[in-house]
C-alpha cells in the first residue's frame, strides 16, 4: 500500500482572504486516494464560499487518474464558490501528467508557495 501524507495550514494574506495550504507528499493511488480525498472535501466544506486552495506538491511522487479526477472536482467546487485553486512546487513528472490531461489550463502551477500565495490574494 502506498503512503500519502496530507497536512493543512491556514495561510495569512494581506487581503484577508481565506487560504488553505494543502501539502501532499508520497503517492496518491488506488490504495489510499479515496480516504485521503475525504480529508480535503471536509476542508472545502468547512471553508465555505470564497475559500482559496494552494496545493503544495513538492513531496508528491505519483498521482493516478482517480486522484486527478478528485483534483478536478475540488477545482470545480472551489471555483463555484468564488475561490481559486493553484498548485505550487510540483515536480516535473507531476506537472507533465497535469499538462497531458489539460489541467494546467484550469489550475495554474507556480514554482514556489510564495508566488502561489500572491496569485490567490
Amino acid at each position: 500500500m502506498a503512503q500519502a501524507t496530507i497536512t493543512f495550514e491556514d495561510v495569512q494574506t494581506n487581503g484577508g482572504k481565506k487560504v488553505k495550504l494543502i501539502k501532499i507528499a508520497g503517492q496518491l493511488d488506488e490504495s489510499n486516494v479515496d480516504e485521503e480525498a475525504k480529508k480535503i472535501y471536509a476542508v472545502i466544506e468547512q471553508g465555505g464560499a470564497g475559500l482559496n486552495l494552494i496545493f503544495e506538491f513538492s513531496g508528491l511522487e505519483y498521482m493516478n487518474s482517480k486522484s486527478i479526477g478528485y483534483l478536478t472536482d475540488w477545482y470545480s467546487k472551489i471555483s463555484a464558490g468564488g475561490g481559486k485553486v493553484v498548485i505550487a512546487q510540483a515536480k516535473s513528472n507531476i506537472v507533465d501528467i497535469l499538462q497531458v490531461v489539460g489541467l494546467t489550463q484550469l489550475i495554474t502551477t507556480y514554482p514556489t508557495v510564495e508566488e502561489a500565495k500572491l496569485a490567490v490574494v
